[in-house]
């Protein structure tokens, strides 16, 4: 083998440094979990076991399991037993856990008892980043991405799959018997053996018909009429492509060094009441007194919208188009020019639509506007097919036209948005792998996720300062 790189043989000894710590470099990422857990207060964050028990036999501390679960989660190492095995041959694990080997029922036990916790050290790593100066800008995009559950979509029902299912069952048992109607003419022998293959299949589906019957009573109990077997809190969720089973994942990232400022998981599919929440949230890890959060048209909805400008947040969503007149060659809500002054519409035939009435529609406010001049209008066909154009303008529209105008003024807002918050769902959706989430149940999905925000958030901060730089700002 001349002429290429040539290995030790196997059987020759060697002389190991003395040491781990010469096995680990200075810029080595384990370096900085093991400063950053060691500052961190875990008896104020509510880590269980951090006083030991007068007896019993001893336990790990609290911070050795979170500095695995780091190192876990920022290498793209998520089971438990996977990091058993992790522990007991990677030299940068032994480094950093002293050469501590804990069972994978430990490792799972420990994210599953400390909720409270680990999502405490996710937020306590986003006030590092707030205190480096990494959030100079109080500017968030705001976006959800549908993770996948453990819950196969065979496991999810709603009252259309479960009709839908049972129909199948009812089509397929059908068939057998009239397959077992033409297996009598043919021979004794053939046909004993295919009526008794074709008996035990219809038995089997009886028996499945049962259980969808049981499970129909049970979604008919249900809240939101929706039931998951594997995992109850997961829900079935449109997408682009044909829908998961899974959760919603909603996360403020701000736009300058693209940090996730804050994050959320719902099981509730729609984004439309998640503005505020997020505004909130981010508004408060960033300690800004004014916070401008920009939203994808599927975040637009009038009351959301209020309750930012109430809580000192200035959204910027674009308005779903809702009405089909445009698409009809008809004249758009927006050829109505609403005159303040007069509270009054101009239609495009230049005649006043004034007010009429007030009634509450949907939980708001609405007023309603039209002109007496409709059925004489030489242009009506192309405005209405009814007697009259009705406008109706919500109770505070006018925040509504204040964000509009923002949003005229800034039009490269959605394509800022498009380029800070969907780059970190596709990492973190990367590292999950095809199977994204692995626990079950919402609280402890909520952890997971906030190990892989904390990771997102760690990877990214060392990418920009460097990890000694880090480690210095650490332990200041």
């Amino acid at each position: 083998m001349k002429r290429f790189v040539e290995g030790q043989s196997r059987t020759q000894g060697a002389l190991l440094p003395e040491s781990l710590d010469d096995f680990v470099s200075e810029t080595n990422p384990v370096r900085v979990i093991d400063v950053f857990v060691d500052e961190l207060d875990l008896r104020k964050l509510g880590f269980a076991g951090v006083d030991p028990a007068a007896t019993g036999r001893p336990a790990y501390h609290p911070a050795a399991l979170l500095k695995l679960y780091i190192y876990g989660y920022l290498n793209r190492i998520q089971s438990s037993r996977r990091l058993e095995r992790e522990a007991q041959r990677n030299l940068e694990l032994m480094w950093l856990l002293g050469r501590l080997t804990p069972d994978f029922k430990t490792i799972a036990n420990f994210r599953k008892d400390n909720p409270k916790g680990i999502r405490g050290v996710c937020r306590q790593f986003v006030v590092l980043c707030r205190e480096l100066g990494l959030f100079a800008e109080a500017v968030v995009a705001i976006d959800g991405s549908k993770f996948k559950a453990v819950n196969n979509r065979d496991r999810n029902f709603t009252s259309a799959k479960l009709q839908r299912r049972m129909q199948e069952i009812e089509a397929s048992i059908e068939r057998y018997l009239v397959e077992m109607d033409s297996a009598d003419r043919q021979e004794p022998a053939v046909a004993q053996a295919k009526k008794e293959r074709l008996a035990d299949k219809i038995t089997t589906l009886k028996a499945r018909m049962k259980e969808l019957e049981a499970i129909g009573v049970q979604l008919e109990n249900a809240p939101d009429k929706q039931i998951s077997l594997t995992d109850p809190d997961a829900r079935s969720m449109k997408t682009r492509g044909t829908g998961i089973v899974g959760y919603n994942v909603q996360t403020a990232v701000e736009t300058k060094n693209h940090l996730i400022v804050a994050h959320e998981v719902t099981n509730d599919g729609l984004d439309r009441d998640q503005l505020s929440t997020m505004g909130k949230q981010a508004r408060k890890a960033m300690q800004v007194d004014s916070l401008t959060a920009i939203a994808d048209r599927g975040y637009f909805k009038s009351e959301e919208i209020l309750a930012c400008h109430k809580a000192g947040i200035v959204p910027l969503v674009p308005k779903s188009a809702t009405s089909n007149a445009r698409a009809d060659g008809r004249f758009d809500r927006a050829d109505f020019v609403y005159d303040r002054e007069n509270d009054e519409y101009v239609c495009p035939a230049g005649e006043r639509l004034i007010w009429r009435f007030a009634r509450v529609e949907g939980g708001l406010m609405m007023n309603r506007y039209w002109s007496s001049s409709c059925p004489r209008c030489p242009i009506k066909s192309q405005c209405t097919p009814s007697d009259y154009r009705r406008v109706s303008r919500w109770a505070h529209e006018e925040e509504l036209e204040v964000m509009q105008a923002r949003l005229d003024k800034a039009p490269d807002s959605m394509r800022i948005r498009r380029r800070t918050v969907e780059h970190p769902f596709g990492t973190l959706k990367a590292w999950m792998g095809a199977t994204h989430f692995l626990t079950k149940g919402l609280e402890r999905v909520r952890t997971e996720m906030s190990l892989h925000v904390l990771a997102y958030n760690l990877k990214r901060v060392m990418k920009l300062m460097g990890g000694e730089a880090l480690m210095t700002a650490i332990r200041a």
